[in-house]
């Protein structure tokens, strides 16, 4: 059983650049939009949206550690792509291709394999930081956070880019009792990954 980790935050709050303490032999990204990454260090990467390539390179890597960046891009690129599709089925499809690669990682991948999604935030009318999604049934149906064990959001007070590892009430962080000892927690998804495979003794 896989563990599937968001990470949440606004586009420059640290989230692909809490990727630098990696090397390249420990994990492998999947960079859905092609962008360049904001440090220098030469990580394995691959430039794909296509969610069966994303899957088979889960499944016939021998990594431990993998990163989807920016995983909402899976969801926008298809909107796009079906942009003059009229009714609601392609919200539909958009849906459950997404809820599928995440059952996918949790059902089908060894227990010591994490995938961290890295995703952009919306604020609800209610004032509420959540993952970004569109159309309703990700939100209505089936709520993203709710098939994540760990969330964290990215955040930066202009000084320092920072995790928040459990809500305020205002956003859907969260994260297993002890796994971590403060509610903020540096940047790094190479420590969070090293407190992971502790936490779980993987």
């Amino acid at each position: 059983m896989g563990i599937p980790v968001l990470i949440l935050g606004e586009s420059g709050s640290g989230k692909s650049s809490s990727l630098r303490n990696f090397e390249t032999d420990e994990i492998s990204i999947f960079n859905i939009a092609g962008k360049p990454l904001p440090f220098r260090k030469k990580l394995s990467k691959v430039t794909t949206s296509d969610y069966k390539t994303i899957m088979a390179g889960l499944q016939q890597s021998r990594k431990k550690a993998f990163a989807i960046d920016d995983s909402q891009y899976l969801l926008c690129f298809e909107l796009f792509d079906k942009a003059k599709e009229t009714g609601f089925q392609k919200f539909t499809d958009m849906a459950v291709n997404f809820y599928r690669l995440i059952q996918f990682i949790i059902k089908s991948l060894p227990e010591d394999v994490v995938v961290y999604f890295l995703h952009h935030v919306e604020t609800t009318a209610e004032g509420k930081t959540k993952a970004k999604t569109v159309g309703k049934m990700l939100d209505e149906k089936l709520t993203v956070e709710g098939l994540f064990s760990i969330v964290l959001l990215c955040q930066t007070d202009g000084q320092r880019h920072y995790f928040a590892t459990q809500s305020d009430g205002y956003t859907t962080a969260k994260s297993p009792m002890g796994l971590f000892e403060s509610n903020e927690i540096d940047n790094d998804l190479k420590f969070v990954d090293q407190k992971i495979r502790e936490y779980w003794e993987i």
